[in-house]
C-alpha cells in the first residue's frame, strides 16, 4: 500500500487544478477592484501629492486672507460680480494647481506602471496570482483615466470648501457687507464644472496619451520617458520637413489644450467658467473623442500583449 507521502505526482496535479478552480471562481469585477486597490496601496502619490499641494495652497491662503477685507473695501465701488471674482480667484488658483499636479502624477505613474514591475522583478510575483494581464492593465489604466480625476476633485472640493468658509468668516468679522456677493457664488455650480472638466478632459480626452505611456512602459527596457517622447517629436519633425505642414503637432497641442474649442482658461484669466468648454453635447458629438478612445483601446491591447510576453529586465 502506497502512502500519500510517497506519491507526490498525485498531489501536484490536484493543487494545480485547485489553483485553476480558484482563479475561475474569482469574479472579474472583484479581480479588477482588488487590482485597483493594489495600485492605490503601492502608489500613494496618487492621493498624497494632490493632498500635499492642497495643504500648501491652504497655508498660503490662510496667510494672505488677512488682506481680503481691505481688498473688498477697495473694490466696494465695483459691481458684485467683480467682487465675486476677488473671492473666487484663490479658489480657481487652488483648483488649477491641484489639477496640474494630478496630471503630472498621472504621467509619471503611467511611465512606471508596467516598467517598474519588470525592473524590480515583482512581475514574477504578480503573475503568480490568479489575475489576468488584461485585468492588470485595465486596472492600471483606470488610475489616470478615472481614479486620479476623482481624487483631484475630492481634494479640490475640500480645499475650496475650507477657503470659502474662512473667507466668509473673515469678511463677516471685519464688518464688510458681502451678502450680495455670496448670492452670486454657487459652490454646487463650481463643483459640477470642476467634476465635468476633470472627468471629460483629464480623463477621457487625455486617455490616448495615458494608453501610449502604458504601452511604452510595457515595452521599454530603460528610460521609458525618452521612448515615450521621441516618436511624437520625430513624427512632427518629419511632417514639417517632408510636407511643410504641422497637422500632427496642431492636433497634439489642441488635444492637450482640452479640445479644439479650448477648455483651458484664456491667458491672464483663471475663471472656472472656461472649464465647461466644450459643452457636454459638443464634447460627446466630437468624432475626435471617439477616435482617441479607439486609439486608447489599441494601445492598451498592445500593452496587454507585451506584459504577457515580456519578463523582468
Amino acid at each position: 500500500m502506497t502512502s500519500p507521502m510517497s506519491s507526490p505526482s498525485n498531489v501536484v496535479p490536484e493543487s494545480g487544478l485547485e489553483a485553476q478552480a480558484a482563479a475561475v471562481a474569482i469574479p472579474v469585477g472583484r479581480q479588477l477592484d482588488w487590482s485597483v486597490r493594489r495600485e492605490l496601496w503601492e502608489n500613494r502619490s496618487i492621493y498624497l501629492a494632490p493632498a500635499a499641494v492642497a495643504a500648501f495652497t491652504l497655508l498660503g491662503f490662510l496667510i494672505s486672507v488677512r488682506h481680503l477685507p481691505s481688498r473688498m473695501r477697495e473694490a466696494i465701488a465695483l459691481d458684485p460680480m467683480q467682487q465675486r471674482e476677488i473671492i473666487e480667484r484663490p479658489l480657481d488658483f487652488a483648483a488649477l494647481l491641484i489639477m496640474g499636479v494630478a496630471l503630472l502624477v498621472a504621467i509619471f505613474y503611467c511611465l512606471d506602471a508596467l516598467y517598474g514591475e519588470r525592473r524590480d522583478r515583482s512581475i514574477l510575483f504578480w503573475k503568480s496570482l490568479p489575475v489576468s494581464d488584461l485585468t492588470t492593465v485595465l486596472a492600471k489604466a483606470s488610475i489616470p483615466i478615472l481614479v486620479l480625476p476623482l481624487v483631484a476633485f475630492g481634494v479640490t472640493m475640500i480645499a475650496q470648501g475650507i477657503m470659502l468658509l474662512v473667507s466668509r468668516a473673515v469678511l463677516a468679522g471685519s464688518g464688510v457687507n458681502t451678502e450680495a456677493i455670496w448670492n452670486h457664488i454657487s459652490f454646487s455650480h463650481i463643483s459640477v464644472m470642476l467634476l465635468y472638466h476633470l472627468v471629460a478632459i483629464h480623463g477621457f480626452l487625455y486617455a490616448p496619451f495615458y494608453g501610449w505611456l502604458l504601452l511604452v512602459s510595457a515595452w521599454a527596457r530603460r528610460l521609458p520617458i525618452l521612448w515615450a517622447a521621441l516618436p511624437p517629436v520625430a513624427l512632427g519633425v518629419f511632417e514639417k520637413i517632408a510636407f511643410n505642414t504641422s497637422y500632427f503637432a496642431g492636433w497634439l497641442m489642441g488635444r492637450l489644450g482640452g479640445g479644439s474649442d479650448g477648455a483651458a482658461p484664456a491667458p491672464g484669466s483663471m475663471s472656472m467658467d472656461a472649464l465647461t468648454r466644450p459643452l457636454p453635447g459638443q464634447f460627446l458629438a466630437n468624432p475626435d473623442l471617439w477616435v482617441g478612445l479607439v486609439l486608447t483601446a489599441g494601445f492598451l491591447a498592445i500593452a496587454v500583449r507585451l506584459r504577457r510576453d515580456r519578463g523582468p529586465i
